[in-house]
């Protein structure tokens, strides 16, 4: 039910007072006048408002009331102390506009970040500018371009992608105006270097790759595809969604990537999800400093400013200056872990993923049944090929258990695959509750395998029609004639 059809002509929730303004005598163009008519507001009264919004808060699922398992999102708990941080007065004050000697403290604080995530990742300098990670993969691209363009070798259009990576990589290359080129996966899951030796050349621009992929695997062969690359004079991309497996053991920069994205929202624990808030930090090494967005924080003395001043750089990619509130959240997330506990986050974010690969692989199949890092893939496909019954009825099912479902039919290379990924958060009895659940969901499917393909059964919505909401979307509200309104 949407508020409007609880509206009844004559209620009201609230009482405004006169408009002390006077009628303006300005000449207004007509187009620029408020209808005579009353505008379209349901008339409710304020209990109806708080029923009806805290009705809707009850079906929202998220990772407060329960286990979120989103394959490469890293949906972990986040610590409230860090909202009461970001809701002091010092910080809902700030404003962009205010002088640079104002907001020291501000500046102060995104410097440290800056040199921090530098230290983490083996990189040099960062930006903090880009919204989300697809945001810091199109500043990643952009700077790539820029540098060959300023080497004179605008030949480089090609950038080379692991058909494993995830979707935003090749929609950001092509943003930036590459030519995308597909790089097979061998029997392994990892990139298959004879592959990557055929299509790297005169005209590669860049790889991007995540490391561990998105199948939850080490690039073990990382230095030797380092080489490859730099050898070809290409830039290596580091795509940093699945940092959470590797902070504090080991760094990109250490690997040979010259540039590498972070997602705080993912990784330093900042809440996200349905477009934001997110943060996409970009990280490079010393010879592309000059490429960067613009500004970057930098500190004169004990003073600390915005520089505007490097000689390549794309420009702004962003308005103002950074997700500040997000930036603030992961600073103090940073702080309150230390280097120690940054280990312990990838530590037992490996630990848990194994555990649960271990549990379920018992009687569900793995594509690559190799030891884990973060996350874990399912191939579901000899369900599907027995039972008739797919990876979509089981994620289905999962939400009349009480979870969440993991991703499910990424990477592509996995037909029916479901992607897992703990994280370092949930506890060992949420993950034996999870592994009994998808036990209970194969005995459903060897025993009535027609029942799973009715779920969920319990939810306040059935099973969509997904093909026609795709194909016929209903996106805006059209209001119903209710009796006496």
């Amino acid at each position: 039910m949407v508020i409007f059809e609880e509206s009844k002509r004559g209620r009201r929730g609230v009482q405004l007072p006169e408009s002390g303004v006077p009628e303006s005598e300005l000449d207004v163009e007509d187009h620029l006048i408020r209808p005579e008519e009353e505008p379209g507001l349901p008339e409710v009264t304020e209990p109806q408002v708080v029923r009806h919004f805290i009705r809707l808060s009850r079906l929202n699922y998220s990772v407060d009331t329960g286990f979120y398992p989103l394959g490469s999102c890293t949906m972990k708990y986040n610590p409230k102390v860090h909202e009461f941080i970001v809701a002091a007065p010092h910080f809902t004050h700030l404003h962009p506009y205010q002088r640079q000697e104002d907001v020291q403290g501000a500046l102060r604080l995104m410097y440290e970040l800056q040199e921090v995530l530098c230290e983490i990742t083996g990189m040099d300098a960062f930006t903090l500018q880009p919204a989300a990670g697809a945001h810091g993969e199109l500043t990643g691209m952009l700077m790539v371009r820029k540098f060959f363009e300023v080497r004179g070798e605008n030949n480089r259009r090609k950038v080379l992608i692991p058909d494993s990576a995830h979707g935003t990589n090749p929609a950001s290359a092509v943003m930036a105006g590459f030519e995308v080129v597909e790089i097979k996966s061998g029997e392994d899951g990892l990139v298959d270097l004879n592959e990557l030796r055929k299509n790297v050349g005169g005209d590669t621009a860049a790889l991007m790759l995540t490391n561990p992929n998105t199948l939850g695997l080490f690039e073990k062969e990382i230095l030797e595809i380092s080489e490859m690359i730099h050898d070809a004079g290409a830039l290596l991309y580091y795509d940093g969604a699945n940092l959470n497996a590797i902070m504090g053991y080991a760094r990109p920069g250490d690997m040979g990537f010259d540039i590498v994205h972070l997602n705080l929202h993912k990784t330093f624990s900042t809440p996200h999800g349905m477009g934001g808030p997110g943060s996409g930090p970009v990280g490079v090494k010393a010879f592309l400093k000059e490429f960067l967005p613009v500004p970057v924080i930098v500190k004169d003395g004990e003073r600390y400013r915005m520089d505007y001043d490097l000689k390549h750089s794309i420009g702004k990619v962003r308005s103002f200056y950074a997700n500040f509130t997000v930036l603030l959240k992961a600073y103090a997330y940073i702080l309150s872990m230390g280097g120690e506990g940054l280990k312990r986050v990838s530590q037992l974010a490996v630990l848990n993923a194994n555990y649960l690969k271990t549990l379920l692989s018992r009687r569900y199949k793995l594509k690559y049944d190799h030891p884990c890092m973060h996350e874990f893939v399912l191939d579901n496909e000899w369900l599907t090929k027995n039972l008739g019954v797919k990876t979509l009825d089981i994620a289905k099912r999962l939400l009349d258990k009480g979870f969440h479902a993991p991703t499910i039919y990424f990477p592509l290379i996995v037909h029916e695959a479901m992607m897992v990924e703990p994280t370092e958060t949930e506890t060992k009895d949420t993950l034996d509750a999870f592994a009994r659940a998808m036990f209970e969901i194969l005995d459903e499917a060897e025993r009535a395998p027609e029942h799973l393909k009715e779920a969920p059964l319990t939810t306040p919505v059935s099973r969509f029609d997904e093909v026609a909401a795709s194909r016929h979307p209903e996106v805006a509200y059209r209001r119903k004639e209710v009796a006496g309104s």
